[in-house]
């Protein structure tokens, strides 16, 4: 097999498990949203923003370093001294961290999760815990064990599900659904470290890189942090500005509009492993025609799922939460789903900057983007309501892409492939007509209108001949390689 069928092969294991984790948040939303108050579901959504924050942030960039160090490392001893040296320092941070959040457990809770001051404190051992569990998922992505890594992540959602679904139902509330999560992070945090452990075998760190290492992933840090801001803030400046029921009418359409993540997450996943074997080994046409190829892929997923979502905003939340959430969020979808496109291709264009090293301007884009997106959120949610927080993170979104492609198409010069996505509008706008003349309504329409809209973007596509033949040959073959 080629390696480029097997990246091919790893890219679409990835995605089934992100299919299913994804999976699970649909599971969670109509939960969540027609068992407890609406104000309640907008603590869940203050939650999981502060769990995406933390981590991102206290552990200076590290798993990260991980990914991309461990490739490269040869012999069983240099593995182990960036494992364990890393993992020391994780462990540290997320500790440090946690006990900052439990600390000041009293003021969090009175400025965004309605003074609950036992859930932020609940929240602090999730953090931890959040924290902990990086090291093992870092190292399977490093050495790129992708199976055992979509294994445990698949295995830490699904035990989340059953236990989030049995405290609510049990009548536990937001409380019982965090203890879920505890619960689950812990079984999980111990199988997977049993596994590594076996693998890595044990030593004692040096920390002998360490240094090399921090300053690769420290920069990542306000990269990382304004990421959050771009991407999670709205939800806590709804949450100040207009309370956490309003966070809870924002965050269902924003999450829809954010499904086109699934086609990004798993090139995100695999792209920086792959590439960096290929670019350290000075293989710079692969990695061109990969970046190329991968983008491709994306565009001709995302585009049409962005025209489908916002078509089919209102029906899908009628489905997936209540009426009420439905008519107050719908509007949200277009503009985060045009957003999750600016995203998904900035994803990709982001390797070449990865690959040079360069992750300080990396951080200096997003923190632009970041004070970008808070002045704008704070103003046009003033103004607008929730939908500005949406508008806000579009912005910032395209700002962030544009930036990105102009620095990198320094180094390395991909194909944007405008003559494919010209034709991909067509064929989109072919199943948006579609999908306006069927109006679904119902679990059963909106599955029929999905797959038949699918269906026809595709037949139009082919006829457009948006792919070459070597594309179809090479997509073929991965049925039969094993």
């Amino acid at each position: 097999m080629s390696q480029r069928q097997l990246l091919a092969k790893r890219i679409g294991l990835v995605a089934l498990t992100n299919l299913l984790v994804e999976a699970n948040t649909l599971i969670m939303l109509p939960l969540l949203t027609k068992n407890l108050p609406i104000s309640e579901y907008g603590v869940w959504v203050q939650i999981s923003v502060t769990i995406g924050l933390i981590p991102a942030v206290a552990l200076l960039g590290l798993p990260y370093s991980m990914v991309r160090f461990l490739p490269s490392a040869k012999g069983r001893e240099n593995i182990q001294e960036i494992f364990y040296s890393m993992a020391a320092i994780i462990a540290i941070a997320g500790l440090v961290a946690a006990t900052g959040i439990f600390l000041l457990a009293e003021p969090i809770a009175s400025a965004l999760f309605d003074g609950r001051q036992n859930i932020v404190e609940a929240l602090s051992i999730l953090v931890f815990l959040e924290c902990l569990i990086s090291i093992p998922f870092a190292y399977l992505r490093g050495v790129q064990q992708i199976k055992k890594y979509s294994a445990f992540n698949f295995g830490k959602v699904f035990i989340s599900l059953v236990l989030v679904i049995y405290f609510v139902l049990s009548g536990k509330g937001i409380l019982g659904a965090v203890m879920g999560l505890i619960f689950a992070d812990i079984l999980i945090f111990l199988a997977m470290s049993s596994f590594v452990f076996s693998d890595v075998g044990a030593s004692f760190p040096k920390f002998k890189n360490i240094r090399e290492h921090l300053v690769f992933g420290m920069p990542t840090i306000p990269g990382n942090l304004s990421s959050w801001i771009v991407n999670s803030s709205n939800r806590y400046v709804i949450g100040l500005l207009m309370g956490t029921t309003f966070v809870g009418y924002f965050s269902p359409g924003y999450t829809l509009g954010n499904m086109i993540n699934l086609f990004i997450a798993p090139l995100s996943f695999i792209l920086p492993a792959a590439l960096s074997k290929h670019y350290d080994e000075h293989e710079t046409e692969e990695v061109i025609a990969i970046l190329g190829f991968s983008l491709k892929f994306f565009l001709a997923l995302g585009i049409p799922a962005a025209f489908g979502l916002s078509l089919l905003s209102r029906p899908i939340l009628n489905v997936l939460s209540t009426p009420e959430i439905a008519a107050q969020g719908y509007m949200i979808t277009p503009f985060m789903a045009l957003g999750a496109l600016f995203l998904g291709a900035y994803a990709i264009v982001a390797q070449i900057m990865v690959l040079e090293k360069n992750t300080v301007l990396t951080g200096k884009i997003w923190i632009i983007a970041a004070v970008l997106n808070l002045g704008s959120s704070f103003l046009l949610i003033t103004y607008v309501g929730i939908i500005g927080g949406a508008i806000a993170t579009l912005i910032s979104f395209a700002f962030v892409f544009i930036t990105t492609s102009y620095y990198a198409k320094k180094s390395i010069k991909i194909s944007f492939h405008l003559n494919f996505v010209a034709k991909s509008l067509v064929a989109s706008l072919a199943m948006s007509f579609l999908l306006l003349i069927l109006r679904p309504e119902g679990v059963a329409g909106l599955a029929l209108s999905i797959a038949i809209g699918a269906l026809m973007y595709f037949i139009v596509l082919l006829a457009l001949k948006g792919f070459t033949k070597e594309e179809i040959a090479f997509i073929r073959t991965l049925r039969y390689n094993k």
